[in-house]
């Protein structure tokens, strides 16, 4: 996509297909991105002409998580404990916001699916994925932690496979995604994912809205995970790890695409 919009927003009747929109960085979650996803949650949270949210990525790939780049800064430590706190409170906020929007939330996965973009994929309501999909939660091997990303995971795959994502921080592909119920469907290739994603949406668009809305609500109250009693803890988690050396030496590591000093 030629469009330079970090997240790009088409309508079509009942459905909005908002694409990340950064296909040279695996759509890399920047401020912009964020604060573009924040005024969109916003609307759609007020708008009951919405029926259907479609997630989607441009390139080729879903979401790579943060955009490292961004976290790196020459401020004195209280001052970046203090600006990493307030970012990992908004994308608690911010998957939040998605889970608890009126509409049918459905994510379609191709590619890189890690950190953050995991997040988006788990709070969605639906998720499919092709073939081509890796998914990760790398954070720990940043030096950092999945603070937000963690209770949306474990409430989609249950805390026995979210404990061995984040603790190895590996990546897994799209069959195992699927059989450990991380996305519910897998697709060969692009164009397969695009029909199961319009007959998804043509059943939802069956569902009366305000059912569905309280639907919505009756699922999030089930199970002992509770992503939005989590986020205060997440946030002051995050916060620490990411002024940390460990992270210094871990996102440096990344940038320089070496293995960090504690890896060997």
């Amino acid at each position: 996509m030629a469009d330079d919009t970090p997240l790009l927003v088409t309508r079509e009747g009942p459905v909005v297909r908002a694409t990340m929109n950064r296909p040279e960085l695996r759509n890399a979650l920047s401020a912009a991105m964020g604060e573009a996803w924040d005024r969109l949650l916003a609307e759609l949270e007020a708008d009951r002409t919405a029926r259907v949210l479609v997630i989607a990525g441009a390139g080729g790939h879903f979401c790579a998580g943060l955009d490292l780049t961004e976290v790196a800064s020459d401020a004195p430590p209280a001052e970046r404990l203090a600006r990493a706190e307030a970012r990992n409170r908004r994308t608690g906020a911010r998957f939040a916001a998605i889970s608890a929007l009126p509409q049918v939330v459905v994510a379609a996965v191709e590619g890189a699916c890690h950190a953050g973009g995991l997040g988006f994929c788990c709070a969605a309501d639906i998720a499919f994925a092709t073939a081509t999909a890796r998914f990760a939660a790398p954070e720990v091997r940043r030096g950092l932690v999945p603070a937000q990303i963690l209770p949306w995971l474990a409430r989609r795959t249950g805390r026995t496979a979210a404990t061995r994502l984040v603790l190895e921080g590996t990546v897994i592909e799209a069959a195992e995604a699927a059989r450990i119920g991380l996305v519910h469907g897998m697709l060969p290739d692009a164009a397969a994912l695009a029909a199961q994603l319009e007959a998804t949406i043509a059943a939802v668009l069956q569902g009366a809205p305000g059912a569905l809305a309280e639907t919505k609500g009756l699922l999030a109250a089930l199970g002992p995970v509770s992503p939005e009693g989590y986020a205060e803890a997440g946030a002051a988690a995050f916060a620490r790890t990411s002024s940390s050396e460990e992270a210094a030496e871990g996102i440096a590591a990344f940038k320089a695409k070496r293995k960090p000093g504690w890896a060997g």
